[in-house]
């Protein structure tokens, strides 16, 4: 059960975050509901990135499907780099990195986004037991 997987924040980083909660550029971790964007992007597909045509508009509509992307482009923009960093690990392509710096995120919550992910998805893959494949 890959999806019951779960990102586990670190206390001295939500203690930096909350010293420079009103300066964004500094921060260092993120807040709650970040983190919990960062977690559902677990299960986005790489297609919920792409920009919507008429055509991925008309098939999300018979499918019942709603638009994935976020109304806060700030929360929008980490949701987008969560789903790569998810699929990829720190092999994002630099203009989507861009993209996330220039939403008001620091390359320190980068790297914890991408640590923390590579982390949860480590946790994910290794068996419970060794017994489970004798």
């Amino acid at each position: 059960m890959a999806y019951l997987g779960s990102i586990q924040t670190h206390r001295s980083h939500e203690v930096a975050a909350r010293a420079t909660a009103g300066d964004s550029a500094n921060r260092t971790g993120f807040s709650d509901l970040e983190w919990s964007i960062i977690r559902l992007a677990r299960v986005d597909d790489l297609w919920t990135i792409r920009s919507r045509g008429l055509l991925r508009r008309i098939w999300n509509r018979l499918t019942g499907r709603g638009n994935p992307e976020l109304a806060n482009e700030r929360l929008e923009a980490l949701r987008r780099i969560s789903v790569l960093s998810w699929h990829f690990g720190f092999s994002v392509p630099g203009e989507d990195v861009a993209e996330f710096l220039t939403a008001g995120f620091s390359p320190d919550q980068y790297e914890l986004l991408v640590s923390s992910v590579r982390a949860a998805s480590s946790a994910i893959a290794r068996p419970i037991s060794g017994e489970a494949f004798a």
